[in-house]
């Protein structure tokens, strides 16, 4: 599939499935997630901040797996500590989903995941 198939796909969703490997476990984890596409890079920002299992699993192995409406693909997550950049990301995602949804179900936001496609 052309990075361009899998863009368009991108904005025509509003959520993806995330996979990542069990850091115990060493099985796939499959969580719907919000995602923010911008460019060549998509923004993921955990619900729980560092908290968040999903987050955790990352940190071990920042292998993820991407779906998007039938489509998939495997690429290598970057941490974003950075406060000014997660704040970036945060008021993407607010931009997109409503600052009133971010607020409820992102009460914690001291980091987000940058992944280039």
């Amino acid at each position: 599939m052309s990075k361009a198939d899998l863009y368009q796909r991108l904005d025509r969703v509003s959520e993806i499935t995330l996979t990542v490997k069990g850091r115990k476990s060493g099985r796939d984890i499959h969580r719907p997630v919000w995602f923010v596409h911008e460019g060549n890079t998509l923004y993921l920002l955990p619900v729980q901040g560092t908290d968040t299992n999903w987050y955790k699993n990352f940190q071990v192995n920042p292998t993820l797996k991407i779906s998007a409406n039938g489509a998939e693909t495997t690429v290598r997550g970057k941490p974003i500590t950075d406060s000014d950049r997660v704040d970036y990301v945060v008021s993407k995602f607010k931009s997109k989903y409503g600052e009133g949804d971010v607020k409820k179900y992102y009460p914690k936001t001291d980091v987000a995941v940058e992944v280039p496609l």
